[in-house]
């Protein structure tokens, strides 16, 4: 892929800016290894850029997005078109901090259909086929993010994680799925109590990340 110059525009009073080029970690054509489209060949657009700070991050080189090239739209898109599958999935870092509205008119526009991962810290960008908001006690999500979300995507890293799903499933609307996933290096210590858990509550359900289980990115 060719790194093209930075160029955006500033949305006046909103402090976001549309952007005609993004800084991409990396992109790749795998499957989608967790969450409610797991299984699905998947096209994966990784953002950098990110300031939630999840100590458990597994993607921490994707914080700063100034180690990352910033690539056209255009680029980004031809090459997402380059492979069979007509699923993207937009994630990071945290996608939202920049302006995805072209982005995803381009992804569309070459017939995909486009789904985002997002802690939902920022304001909603983008037409979305599906919404996965996956909430972080260090940055909480914004409203709007809980009125969108197709999926709640709860990490639980301790104990005090499901009284956590439980305010947040509060917040999204009825027909949202409930997904609990495991971080990855407490799984052993936490899948047991989370299968008690969505056992005793089955609107729950359980995810994991079966892509490191199969060895793909």
């Amino acid at each position: 892929m060719n790194v093209t110059d930075e160029a955006s525009t500033l949305i006046p009073h909103s402090g976001l800016r549309i952007q005609h080029s993004l800084p991409v970690m990396e992109a790749f054509y795998t499957l989608q290894g967790e969450g409610f489209h797991q299984g699905r060949a998947a096209y994966f657009i990784r953002l950098g850029g990110c300031d939630v700070g999840c100590h458990w991050c597994d993607v921490k080189e994707s914080w700063n997005a100034d180690k990352h090239p910033k690539l056209s739209i255009e680029t980004i898109v031809a090459e997402a078109a380059r492979h069979p599958a007509r699923l993207a999935v937009v994630t990071g870092g945290e996608p939202l901090m920049y302006d995805l509205t072209d982005l995803t008119t381009a992804l569309r526009g070459t017939g995909f259909e486009t789904n985002i991962e997002t802690s939902g810290a920022y304001p909603m960008t983008g037409a979305w086929n599906w919404f996965c908001l996956s909430p972080k006690k260090f940055k909480k999500p914004v409203s709007e993010a809980y009125e969108r979300a197709d999926e709640l995507k709860v990490i639980v890293f301790n104990r005090n994680d499901f009284k956590w799903a439980e305010e947040q499933a509060a917040r999204v609307r009825p027909d949202c799925q409930l997904l609990l996933q495991p971080e990855w290096g407490k799984q052993s210590e936490m899948l047991p109590l989370m299968i008690e858990y969505a056992k005793s509550n089955p609107r729950w359900r359980i995810s994991l990340q079966t892509h490191k289980f199969m060895n793909i990115p």
